[in-house]
């Protein structure tokens, strides 16, 4: 068990060369989670749609709930996760993908040829979802909060979106899908609670997450890290929380 500042920085070092760890690896568990994207796109979509899927990744997730659509496309601006999410559909025979590598910013499909379109923990662009999408075709999406980690960023005194008021980009997207030409627009929003069983978990989450940026750099950091161990360890593991909102706008 990892105990002291200097175990904090070794484990950190030696991250890159633990073979096989990826964040399914992680010993982590939340209360109060209300709903995931595709959960809710399942409910959403019906078996005749196509959907477009935005900062696809390794495809994980969406080939998961391919067969409750027609067909999917993926599109990412990394060409190693667009690599990656073939090869993940290769290996699962899924024959109703295909992923491509692409900016969201400038998507080379037709005007109109979806029915649905979802975006996880992307960027996204409004004017490009409304020509994108048919009449009456919804866009979901789902985005980490700015007071996600809150207690982790209060003491490291940095961090992804701190020191933004909570809820602040929800509001500039609902803005900005509204300008686009989006006339029905709902958003959700949940804040859970997370606990990870090891400081190992906590240390592969801030080195492979931009929660508190360039952790690691400084030595500070894993003092600070430990004092926020110290303090926020609980029988259920160290505690934190998890901040996310949906946003549902139908053309």
């Amino acid at each position: 068990m990892i105990q002291t500042e200097k175990e904090y920085q070794d484990f950190y070092n030696k991250v890159e060369s633990l073979v096989g760890w990826d964040f399914s690896c992680l010993q982590q568990t939340s209360e109060g989670v209300e709903w995931e994207l595709y959960d809710v796109l399942k409910q959403k979509c019906k078996k005749t749609d196509v959907l477009l899927d935005l900062g696809t990744g390794g495809g994980e997730k969406i080939l998961k709930v391919s067969a409750e659509l027609k067909f999917i496309f993926g599109i990412d601006i990394s060409p190693d996760m667009i690599k990656t999410a073939k090869r993940n559909q290769t290996n699962s025979n899924i024959s109703n993908a295909r992923f491509f590598e692409m900016d969201a910013e400038k998507i080379f499909f037709p005007d109109e040829m979806f029915n649905v379109i979802t975006c996880r923990h992307s960027y996204f662009f409004p004017k490009e979802l409304y020509r994108l999408l048919e009449k009456g075709g919804i866009f979901l999406t789902q985005q980490v909060g700015e007071a996600d980690k809150i207690n982790i960023k209060n003491e490291f005194g940095r961090g992804q979106y701190f020191g933004i008021e909570d809820g602040s980009a929800m509001r500039e997207h609902v803005k900005n899908l509204q300008t686009a030409g989006f006339p029905q627009i709902k958003t959700f929003e949940y804040n859970a609670v997370e606990y990870y069983s090891r400081a190992e978990d906590l240390i592969f989450l801030l080195k492979h997450t931009p929660i508190i940026e360039n952790f690691g750099n400084e030595k500070e950091d894993f003092i600070i890290l430990k004092k926020f161990i110290d303090k926020h360890t609980t029988n259920k593991g160290i505690q934190t929380n998890s901040k996310r909102y949906m946003i549902i706008a139908e053309k």
